[in-house]
């Protein structure tokens, strides 16, 4: 699993559209864009939006290559795996002896996996910044508040903590932006998608992969 899919997830759960941690969204009438968007039209914003997302991702992997040793990246995580595949092969087997073997590299393995954490922590530092900038500064004033249509509802996690397509609720409120367009998929939830599903072809291309 990619280290920054986590990274990128916790980045947008701050940036939910209700109750955000900022509370800018919750005033921005429940969605992040525009009543009157400078790029309109659903095919050219999902472009759009999609493009802000690559480019995310382009500068997220140079910041990476210029802050991340990837030789003793690599090297960590090959140690680090090749620990917990031996760890977990003794404990299916119920072998003590190597359990107990195994064991006394506990603490410098954890030792490693900090360090290999801090290592993909340290470049978040950086790109954060610039994210917050594009979701509140450039995003809200080039787009509407929807910008594609979901054929199915696209809300797997229990509750509305983390929404990506209006419910049958919210378009059903005349206030709301989703007002007749259920399953509308949010600009930031485009945004989202758009950023983890280009993720993995851009830090290979980069060879900048942060697996954990």
């Amino acid at each position: 699993m990619e280290f920054d899919f986590i990274l990128l997830f916790l980045d947008m759960i701050f940036l939910q559209e209700d109750g955000g941690i900022f509370g800018f969204l919750e005033a921005n009438k429940g969605g992040l864009g525009s009543d009157d968007p400078i790029v309109k039209g659903i095919i050219p914003s999902l472009f759009a939006v999609s493009g802000f997302g690559i480019m995310l991702n382009f500068f997220n992997a140079a910041v990476r290559k210029k802050m991340v040793d990837q030789v003793k990246l690599k090297r960590i995580m090959k140690e680090t795996r090749g620990w917990q595949k031996e760890r977990m092969a003794a404990m299916r087997a119920k072998d003590q002896a190597k359990m107990d073997q195994l064991s006394k590299k506990s603490s410098y393995m954890n030792k490693m996996s900090m360090e290999m954490m801090q290592m993909n922590m340290r470049p978040m530092m950086i790109t954060f910044v610039p994210l917050i900038l594009i979701f509140y500064l450039v995003l809200p004033q080039l787009f509407s508040y929807t910008v594609a249509m979901s054929p199915i509802p696209l809300n797997v996690i229990p509750g509305d903590f983390f929404t990506l397509t209006c419910t049958v609720t919210q378009a059903a409120d005349t206030e709301h932006v989703c007002f007749g367009k259920e399953n509308a998929l949010y600009l930031w939830a485009w945004y989202f998608l758009s950023s983890i599903a280009f993720s993995g072809i851009i830090m290979k291309l980069t060879k900048t992969t942060m697996g954990v």
